[in-house]
This record gives C-alpha cells, structure tokens and sequence, in this order.
C-alpha cells in the first residue's frame, strides 16, 4: 500500500468530476502530476503539486486554481483534516487523526509485506560471475551483495527472479589454472620447485586445491599433463567452486542457477547462436579497424565472422572469430545470452565489474538483435572497493596471490556489516571501506546506529513483557501523535515509495540511507525522553501512551 498513490487517484476522480466548476479545460491524462511526502519543515503529511501543472496547461494563475481546489478536497475527502496553499501553487495535505490510525493499523495487518507493490514480472539476474580460478576477492564481494539485494528486492516486489552464475570454465585462463595446480601436485608429490611465471596462479589456496585431489585419490598422471588435463580441469574446477560457494554462502548469497561456458562450448551453441543471426543480417564475413590505441603495422587484417552491432548504438562492429577462426570470449557471450533469451525472462540483468564498462553496448546489442527487441537487458557497474585500516590502505595477503580475498574481509567484519556497508554508496562509484569505522559503535557506523535501534526496540517491548509482533490493542479514539511520532509516521508512509525506486532504478543503496533517517529519528525520540516526562516510553513500568508503542511496533516492521 502507497498511501501517496492511494490519494493521488482520489484527487484526480474529484478534480476531473469538477473541472467544469474549476474552469480547466485540459487534463493531459495527469501527466507529471504527483502526491508526495512534503520537505521535513513542513508539518503535512502530503503535498501535491497538481495546481501547478494543470493551471501552467490551462493558463490559470496556479495560486488561484489551488485555492479553488483547496476548498473542494476538504469539503470532499473527509480523510483530510487541513490543506494549505504553499509557495507558487502546491498544495500541503494534513490527514485526520482517525486516518493515520486506520492507516498505520492496516499497514500492521500487511507486516512483512508492507512495501511490495506487486509487479509480477520475470528476471534473470546474473552477478558475481568470478573466473573460477580462486577464491573471491573484495571486488567481487560488492557485485555479489549488490546483485544479491537486488534480486531481493525484485521477489519483495512480486516478481519472479533467478539467480544466476555464470562459471568461466573454458578458455586459456582455465588451461593456466589447471597447468597451476598440476604443477603443484608434482612439487607435493615429488619435492619438484613450483616456477612460477606470469601466465600461472601463484596463491597458496592452489596448494590447498592440490592437497584435496591427492587426497581423494583422483587418478592422475603426473608424467603427462595432456592425458591428465580433461580429470584434472575438472576437479580443479569443483574444488574452486565450492571455495567461492563457500565465500558466498558466508555472506548470505545462495544463487539458483550456475550456467557453465564448457557445456555451452560442447552443446555447439555459439554456432546456432552465428547461424540465428547470420539469418536475420547481423552477421556477416568482413574485415574490422584495429582497436584503439594499438599500432597497424601489429594488426593483421583477417577475414572473420562480424556481429554488425553497430546498428544498435555500439561504437564499432565486434568480431566473433579470433586470427585463428576459433570463437572469441564475445562469441561464447552471445551464444549465453541466446540461451537466456529462450528462457523467456521479461528483464535480464547484469550486474559486471568495474573494468567491463566497455563491454555493455555490444552484449546489450546482441540481447536486441537475438530477441528482436522483445528482451531487455540492463547491465550495472559496481565500481571498485578500497580498504582501510588503522587509516592506512589494508593490504592483500601472500597466501591469495595478488588480491585481498572475501575470506579475509569476513575474518575481520560480519557478513550483516559487509553487506550493509557495501551497499551505503551507489554502485557506480567507487566505495572506501573502513574497518575501523565498520566496527566503531557510534552514530559515524550506519550499521551500528540501524542494528542499535532495532536492539533499543526489542529492548523496550522486552521490559514491558511484550511480544514485538502481537497487535497492540488501543480503542482510544483520540490517536494524537506528538512531534517525533509525526516524522516517525511520514518517514515510514514513504517506505513503499522508496522500495518501488530502488527496484524500478536498480539502486538498492537507497534502503540503507533510508534506514539510517528511520533510525536517527527513532533515536532523537529516545534521547528527548532522557530529557521531558511526557516523551518516556515508560513510566512506572508502564507505557506512556499505546500510539507510541504502536508507532515503534510499525518502525520495527519496517
């Protein structure tokens, strides 16, 4: 339930029914007209700007139209105890006593679900994606919380959602890895030296990895790497995957589904996805302009298969064959999302890292020319991670290689904490994490200051031998609510406006710095207790006032 939606639509009904008497001769449908929680220093629980637009659409002097209109909502909606005309022609809307109470119990009758707005529609988020040759590492952790809420977020708002991995498991990168862990099978079994060159994975998790499959007895020969690859590959890949199944479980991610690139390599699905648009005129044999910022004399001009997505807004056309006439990584990438397209989603989102920025235009060219357009995709960004500690940049560990892995992070804060702070700036810019602040216990740590006051709720519900989620009972008809209570109740009524924005825009950040107000006005009022009788929660063992607890019970919900 919106309450900002539910009193729009009966001020539209009451303006159309008289805009005879109002003089308006074009509605425009409504258009840009909204009900809307008004700034902080205004004492009114709505506000709505309808005489500014229809009065600029039909030349009437907006002050004068919101007089006019002023005068008809209060005689009319019997829900509205006062309305004011403010600035150049808004209308500020205060609500009766009796319909905040109806209100703030029927959002008690919804509890959990106070918010969603149903929207019933299909996703496919794919995030974390990480190449499968280690654990996770602190970048990914940001992908992963942030795909992760979303998705969240998505089935909180009715839709349905899977999500998704998709596991790098072919290419060069995985003849590296398994050439690594090969070889420090032979340094366990036969004291031979791990050389480690650049092409080669230097992290001690590799040694663990080797261990395991001697362990297991897996049956290699380790005089031959070519007739070990195929086994091998395999359980190098299984014991990595559980490593970053295991990271991910620790911080509260479980995905649905794992699509693997080697199946799709082996099922020839790259080809059918060629074949499919070779049929509708977006592939085609052709030569392609050396990439930027590399010499021609080192470019080779080959003939290859070219996916022409420049008709959709790329910035050049892209090849599917590499020198060789073997598939390149964007090839396999097409031929992944046909197969996400099949699956009939209404939405496809990508949630990618920070150095895939350039690779957006042509996969999302390529979802337009599979799909014909039917199927949205849109990819995010989340941008890199900084760590801090002790004021200084927190260093990686020798034991993961080159990179500061998802475990140690989870050594050092909780899982809540990671994945509060995480969140607490948009993903599309770059997040300085700070350990020492993560963990202060101060109004500075969002998480802190948010968990403190869920702590402070239970807390008091616990002192009065009250059950937190029982309603409360209260058939005073005199639902006054003082000052604290008010802000309390706005901030809450706009809960649903801020999950419906956070899901339609993809910026789940906005929940934590939601949460954050909601908790620093909670505090306030516990604080001005401290200081005046009349604003306790409890006297003599006793509630003060049944309306507050019921505010507070509503607070908690949220």
């Amino acid at each position: 339930m919106n309450i900002f939606d539910k009193f729009l639509i009966e001020i539209k009904i009451l303006v159309k029914k008289n805009k005879n008497s109002l003089k308006i001769n074009e509605l425009n449908d409504f258009k840009n007209i909204v009900v809307e929680n008004p700034p902080i220093e205004f004492d009114y629980h709505l506000s709505t700007n309808i005489c500014l637009i229809l009065g600029k659409l039909n030349q009437i002097n907006p002050k004068i139209l919101a007089e006019e209109v002023k005068n008809l909502l209060l005689k009319e909606i019997k829900s509205f105890k006062e309305v004011e005309v403010a600035g150049p022609g808004f209308l500020n809307i205060k609500l009766s006593n009796e319909t905040i109470r109806s209100l703030l119990f029927d959002i008690l009758k919804r509890k959990k679900s106070y918010g969603s707005s149903g929207q019933n529609k299909s996703f496919n988020v794919e995030f974390v994606s990480a190449n499968p040759t280690g654990p996770m590492h602190v970048g990914h952790c940001r992908g992963a919380i942030y795909g992760d809420v979303l998705s969240n977020l998505l089935k909180f708002n009715g839709n349905k959602v899977v999500k998704e991995y998709y596991i790098n498991d072919y290419g060069n990168q995985i003849n590296n890895f398994t050439k690594s862990v090969f070889l420090r099978m032979r340094e366990i079994k036969f004291n031979e030296k791990f050389v480690n060159t650049k092409d080669l994975y230097p992290g001690d998790y590799i040694i663990d990895i080797a261990k395991k499959i001697i362990l297991e007895n897996v049956k290699i020969n380790y005089e031959n790497y070519e007739e070990s690859f195929d086994i091998l590959s395999k359980e190098s890949l299984k014991h990595s995957m559980n490593l970053i199944k295991s990271d991910l479980l620790k911080l509260g991610i479980h995905h649905d589904h794992f699509f693997s690139e080697r199946e799709l390599v082996n099922q020839n699905l790259v080809q059918k996805a060629v074949d499919l648009l070779t049929k509708r005129k977006f592939v085609e044999e052709g030569y392609l302009n050396p990439p930027k910022g590399e010499e021609t004399k080192n470019w080779k001009k080959i003939k290859r298969l070219v996916f022409k997505s420049s008709i959709y807004g790329d910035d050049t056309d892209r090849a599917l064959q590499k020198n060789d006439g073997s598939w390149t990584y964007f090839a396999n990438d097409v031929a992944y999302h046909l197969d996400k397209v099949s699956r009939k989603f209404d939405n496809l989102v990508n949630i990618l890292g920070a150095d895939h920025t350039g690779y957006i235009k042509r996969i999302t060219a390529a979802v337009s020319a599979l799909s014909e357009n039917k199927t949205k995709l849109d990819c995010r960004v989340c941008q890199l991670v900084k760590l801090y500690k002790n004021g200084k940049p927190f260093k990686m560990s020798k034991r993961s290689g080159d990179f500061i892995s998802a475990s140690e992070l989870l050594n050092e804060v909780d899982k809540d904490s990671i994945r509060f702070m995480m969140l607490n700036r948009s993903n599309d810019v770059e997040l300085d994490f700070d350990f020492d602040k993560v963990l202060e216990k101060s109004k500075d740590n969002p998480v802190f200051y948010v968990q403190y006051c869920y702590a402070r709720i239970n807390s008091l519900f616990n002192s009065l031998k009250l059950n937190l989620n029982d309603p409360i009972e209260n058939n005073n008809n005199n639902f006054k609510l003082n000052d604290y209570e008010t802000k309390i109740i706005r901030k809450i009524f706009n809960w649903p406006k801020i999950v419906d924005a956070s899901v339609k825009k993809y910026e789940p950040h906005r929940i934590p710095f939601y949460l954050y107000e909601l908790a620093t006005l909670f505090h306030s009022y516990w604080s001005r207790g401290n200081e005046k009788d009349e604003y306790k929660f409890i006297i003599k063992g006793k509630p003060n006032n049944l309306n507050t607890l019921i505010v507070i019970q509503l607070l908690a919900t949220v």
